[in-house]
């Protein structure tokens, strides 16, 4: 029998100059390429992923700080997956195998894992996930159906980084239609509080395109100008030429912009190989959403009701 990779089962979606490579541990976006252009840091299929790239981020994204949270009158304490920080990362779907296949065809796939209850998440609630391939690139939604009897706290997000071209990311342009920053704390990013990008804007504020350079970003931004249709987009382009977007709909009024600076640096692989644009149901630490005074987005699932986000990914 032949072994299953260490990423799962593998699936191949194709359209026009678009391929797309989905790997069934966390319904995760292993590659994305465009005329054989990476517009992804993709990854071998036989590799365990690296942390979160391109996986489905359920029931919240983010961070959960110190792991605890009240809901609905009870306390809760979820397992520490950011040992570093002292907090709970990205969820609980991310290492599931979304082993059900839903539907699939030639340019379009569904998977399906459920969230089993839990210490400290006591909610059962089924994650589809749906990638169509088209003219217009990748387009990924997520559908939370709660099959608990009780409401159910949840949040959800994509995890891709995203590539520009083959130059390096400092040289790379950043068009970023955010007005809103949120501050955190310097050693476990907890957050602090909403503010204007300007406070730092050579580091926060790419309202209007202009080169990344050596800034480090790991950060929520809010407050995005959207088109008519409620859309906004960030957008990314090489000097070459090249460039890649990921745009997305209004049920995600947050996103995490990650320069992706890794602690070893240069020597580190995957050191600034791509900048992580993860848009957001909701804000990091939404689940304790009574400590902030802004709108943290943390959504509330009724028994059998269900909630859907979705994005896309396009070559520029």
């Amino acid at each position: 029998m032949t072994p299953v990779p260490r990423s799962g089962t593998q699936y191949v979606l194709s359209s026009g100059p678009y391929e797309a490579h989905i790997a069934s541990v966390g319904a995760t976006l292993r590659r994305l390429t465009y005329e054989g252009r990476d517009l992804v840091v993709p990854f071998d299929a036989d590799e365990v992923r690296p942390a979160y790239r391109g996986a489905v981020l359920a029931p919240w994204p983010n961070r959960i700080v110190d792991g605890r949270y009240a809901f609905a009158g009870q306390e809760q304490q979820v397992a520490l997956t950011e040992p570093d920080r002292g907090h709970a990362l990205h969820g609980l779907a991310a290492w599931l195998d979304f082993a059900s296949v839903v539907a699939a065809e030639g340019d379009g796939l569904t998977l399906s894992a459920t969230i089993e209850p839990q210490q400290g998440y006591p909610w059962r609630v089924r994650v589809e996930t749906t990638f169509e391939l088209g003219d217009d690139g990748l387009k990924q939604s997520v559908r939370a159906t709660n099959e608990s009897p009780e409401a159910a706290p949840f949040g959800t997000g994509p995890h891709p980084y995203l590539v520009a071209g083959s130059a390096p990311l400092d040289e790379w342009t950043l068009s970023l239609p955010a007005a809103q920053v949120l501050e955190v704390t310097d050693d476990r990013l907890v957050p602090l509080g909403l503010r204007p990008v300007e406070i730092d804007a050579d580091r926060f504020d790419f309202r209007e395109p202009r080169r990344l350079g050596p800034v480090e970003i790991d950060h929520a931004y809010t407050d995005l100008d959207r088109d008519a249709d409620g859309t906004a987009t960030v957008r990314l382009t090489d000097p070459h030429g090249t460039g890649v977007e990921l745009s997305w709909d209004d049920r995600c009024p947050w996103v995490q912009i990650h320069t992706a600076d890794l602690p070893g640096g240069p020597a580190q692989p995957g050191h600034r190989a791509g900048l992580a644009v993860e848009p957001m149901t909701c804000a990091p630490d939404a689940y304790n959403a009574d400590r902030y005074d802004y709108d943290t987005g943390l959504l509330t699932i009724e028994p059998g009701q269900s909630v859907t986000a979705s994005w896309r990914i396009a070559a520029i």
